[in-house]
């Protein structure tokens, strides 16, 4: 019998993450914002042992409530940042922002991140992404050697031009921002993840550990939690328990799952039955 020697190496560190070239051994993105404190903030990052956070660049630029500090308040050798477009409504809008967040990872020591979380939102009550404005930024951003992340709805015609254009991820929502709904489009974002050749990040939505495992478990590669972890009673430990969620329906997603039946199927063997 031929036995596989254990290893000590954790299971993601052989299943990376890889983005533009970049490897990543956490599959959990966090943010900055809506957090108590930055205390809670750089507490909670620590919990959920995450490697890229997403900064929202006109928000550190203009220092808004609770994010004044937030540049030396991150170990930025540690952590990847992801500059995102947030409060853009125009492809212009942007552009111009994702320029400004390029040199924003520069001030922070990142020299060669041309990462950007592509956001057009017009929408203000629904925060609901611009396919259009999306893919023209995008298709600019591209070309001028950003890797993009784009933030879309959950809709697998869109993904696919966005990877066409040259995105380095596509980052469908499961339901609106910060709504805590779960995923509500789960057959679209499988169809997404099954048509995808790019990273699948599921962004948006997510409330609770069981909506994480369940993103994972459907085949997404990463997820892109905020809101659930910086507004939960104790920040810190639903970071956690987030980061437990992503390895665990990561798990799942490789182990493979029971097929779906339509009658039952015992799990004691029919050969020694009392009586038989």
């Amino acid at each position: 019998m031929v036995t596989t020697a254990p290893t000590s190496e954790p299971p993601s560190h052989r299943d990376p993450l890889v983005i533009g070239g970049r490897s990543f051994r956490s599959r959990l993105m966090t943010g900055t914002g809506k957090y108590p404190s930055l205390a809670a903030m750089q507490a909670s990052l620590t919990a959920s042992d995450c490697e890229i956070v997403t900064v929202a660049v006109r928000r550190v630029q203009s220092q808004a409530a609770g994010h004044g500090g937030l540049l030396e308040a991150i170990d930025w050798q540690r952590i990847w940042m992801l500059p995102n477009t947030a409060g853009c409504a125009t492809a212009e809008e942007a552009i111009r922002v994702a320029r400004l967040g390029r040199e924003l990872a520069k001030l922070a020591g990142q020299e060669d991140n041309c990462f950007v979380k592509l956001e057009v939102i017009p929408d203000t009550r629904h925060l609901l992404p611009d396919p259009f404005g999306t893919l023209a930024a995008a298709e600019q951003l591209v070309k001028e050697g950003f890797t993009v992340l784009p933030y879309i709805n959950a809709d697998p015609l869109l993904a696919k031009r966005l990877e066409e254009a040259g995105c380095a991820t596509v980052m469908p929502l499961g339901s609106p921002i910060g709504s805590g709904q779960g995923i509500r489009n789960a057959a679209n974002i499988a169809l997404i993840i099954e048509n995808a050749k790019v990273p699948v990040v599921v962004d948006a939505g997510i409330g609770v550990p069981s909506e994480a495992a369940q993103a994972m478990e459907m085949g997404a590669d990463a997820l892109l939690i905020n809101s659930a972890i910086a507004l939960a009673g104790d920040p810190p430990a639903m970071a956690r328990a987030m980061a437990m969620a992503c390895e665990a329906g990561r798990s799942a997603f490789h182990a493979g799952r029971l097929p779906i039946r339509a009658n039952a199927n015992a799990s004691s063997p029919e050969v020694g039955r009392v009586g038989s």
